[in-house]
């Protein structure tokens, strides 16, 4: 079986159950995809070569005496470098943390454990400030195995190039401005941004060690991978109460109602904020299309009413009051959040600059106040309440997930060209997915087409919060008509 590493977790799983293939086996042909890759891609950043053949050694004793750990047993996995895995080094590409080793696993990453999992190592990220690209402090930049002239995305970088070169069959992502669905975008991968406050955080470093739990809205942790049914797996296995997250809503799974496509009434925009690249728009607008000839309803909508621009300016400020605490205040932070607020007010359109300025923020970086926090979180639920109610006719929102596709290598936050007009970065890669985090609702990013330079395009599926496993099966309906993902050129 040499194609094993692109197949998807629930399949590897089921023939290690079924002794049709090992877990070593298995094991062994992604540490020999990411030994031929990874010197390019830059996608692993800490490998756990000896402890993950251990495990894997260790499954397949557990399958000859007829136990099973759980839904993956024996299947490698990894894990972004901003979860805390035990006795393995974990970064978050932050210089401070360049040895840093936890005593425990982050939450979710002790749940695929649980699982039967092998952790065979940790992906690069963009730091805090790397913006939407593979770059940080500590490890070479990140390149999209598509292209490696371009970036794969960020924050989850080597997450989303991990999974679409076959070093791992599934990997945790965190988004908290589209960190799981632009890079699952740039490299044609499958992603969930679950309900905010649906999965515990707990070991997840944006705060370092030390600092207070500050980052209390929007960030959210979900897996990437290369089909729906991993996604709808993985989630399966994280969602749930959490002792170290006390504050964590004990909601259960969902129950799917299991329409067929032709009850879905499905909406899609493909401009409710900012111009999108037309390969893009061609791309939307014909799987919208293929999606109504399959009987579906589909309808061209974007909620009414809605001032994006200041939801925008709503964002900054709560991410402003979040990032304020979550690490030391040192001359370099404070230089690099310059560096982006210069860029992003000063390069590109100035329409577009406007439209997604972040300057509102600097009260709330600067000279935060109680009340001021209060108010945009008053601010917040008032926008959540908005579009719950604009999006109660209608299963999903078919949106862009970027108004680019992935682009090419530069420094971080630096503006974009898209056919013809220069985007400041920010509004260029997060329009799209930055109201979702502020609003709280769950999204899904699949891959739909490819541009003509052979980059892929994907589709952000918007759903109602707490329905994660009903948007999932929506999504898995859909991706039965438009999907189309394919591994890279090259990497067979």
């Amino acid at each position: 079986m040499s194609d094993l590493v692109f197949y998807p977790a629930y399949q590897l799983a089921q023939l290690i159950r079924d002794r049709r293939v090992s877990a070593v086996e298995v094991l062994e042909a992604h540490l020999a995809q990411i030994a031929r890759h990874n010197t390019i891609l830059n996608a692993i950043c800490t490998l756990d070569e000896e402890n993950a053949r251990l495990r894997a050694q260790q499954a397949d004793a557990a399958i000859a005496q007829e136990e099973c750990w759980g839904p993956l047993h024996g299947v490698p996995i990894t894990i972004k470098d901003f979860y805390e895995t035990q006795g393995l080094r974990t970064t978050a590409g932050y210089a401070p943390l360049h040895n840093y080793m936890p005593e425990r696993d982050a939450t979710v990453v002790d749940r695929l454990r649980q699982a039967g999992a092998v952790l065979l190592g940790k992906t690069n990220p963009s730091d805090v400030n790397g913006a939407y690209q593979g770059l940080n402090d500590l490890f070479p930049r990140v390149n999209n195995p598509w292209n490696i002239n371009y970036t794969p995305g960020g924050s989850s970088s080597g997450t989303a190039a991990a999974i679409a070169a076959g070093f791992s069959a599934l990997d945790l992502g965190s988004d908290i401005a589209g960190s799981i669905r632009q890079p699952a975008h740039c490299c044609g991968v499958y992603g969930l941004k679950p309900t905010d406050q649906r999965l515990s955080l707990a070991g997840h470093i944006f705060e370092v060690p030390g600092q207070p739990h500050c980052i209390r809205q929007m960030l959210v942790p979900g897996p990437l991978a290369r089909s729906i049914k991993d996604l709808q797996l993985c989630f399966s296995l994280l969602v749930g109460p959490d002792r170290r997250r006390p504050s964590l809503p004990p909601v259960p799974l969902d129950v799917v109602s299991d329409k067929p496509l032709q009850a879905l009434r499905i909406a899609w925009s493909d401009d409710f904020r900012v111009p999108i690249a037309r390969e893009i728009q061609t791309a939307l607008r014909h799987a919208a299309q293929q999606l109504s000839e399959q009987g579906a309803r589909v309808e061209n909508w974007s909620p009414p009413d809605i001032d994006w621009t200041a939801a925008q300016t709503l964002y900054y400020q709560i991410a402003a009051f979040n990032f304020r605490y979550a690490q030391p205040v040192t001359l370099k932070a404070a230089q690099k959040s310059l560096t982006f607020l210069w860029r992003e007010t000063t390069q590109g359109d100035r329409a577009l600059r406007q439209s997604g300025s972040p300057t509102q923020a600097l009260s709330a970086m600067f000279t935060p106040t109680l009340l001021a926090y209060f108010e945009v979180l008053t601010q917040r639920d008032r926008f959540t309440t908005q579009l719950d109610a604009a999006l109660a006719d209608w299963d999903v929102w078919l949106t862009p997930v970027a108004a680019t596709v992935a682009f090419t290598h530069r420094p971080a936050w630096s503006a974009i060209e898209i056919d013809g007009k220069v985007y400041p970065h920010a509004v260029a890669n997060g329009a799209y997915t930055m109201p979702f985090n502020l609003s709280g609702h769950p999204a899904v990013v699949m891959p739909i087409g490819y541009t003509q330079a052979g980059l892929p395009i994907g589709l952000q599926i918007v759903g109602h919060r707490w329905r994660e496993m009903e948007l999932l099966a929506i999504a898995q309906q859909i991706d039965e008509v438009v999907g189309n993902f394919q591994h890279p050129p090259g990497y067979e």
